[in-house]
């Protein structure tokens, strides 16, 4: 296998990429901070519960009427 001359070293970043991933970084952690004071002011604006307060109410029941008709049914065992 032939070797190309200059492929042992190591490839070195151009200046452009290390500014563009320094750039998304700085990104990433101004929408991290964001997202954390966005939680920390919605948590902190959410209402206060208030007092328990328990009714209590009797129903009464409706009048029935009679069944129309009774039906028995007789079941024998065979």
């Amino acid at each position: 296998m032939l070797e190309r001359p200059g492929r042992d070293r190591p490839r070195r970043r151009r200046p452009r990429e290390t500014v563009a991933r320094m750039l998304l970084l700085v990104l990433l952690l101004v929408f991290a901070f964001l997202l954390g004071v966005a939680v920390a002011r919605t948590l902190d604006e959410r209402p206060e519960p208030g007092d328990v307060v328990t009714s209590v109410r009797t129903l009464t029941p409706l009048p029935q009427e009679p069944p129309a008709r009774t039906v028995t049914v007789t079941v024998t065992t065979p």
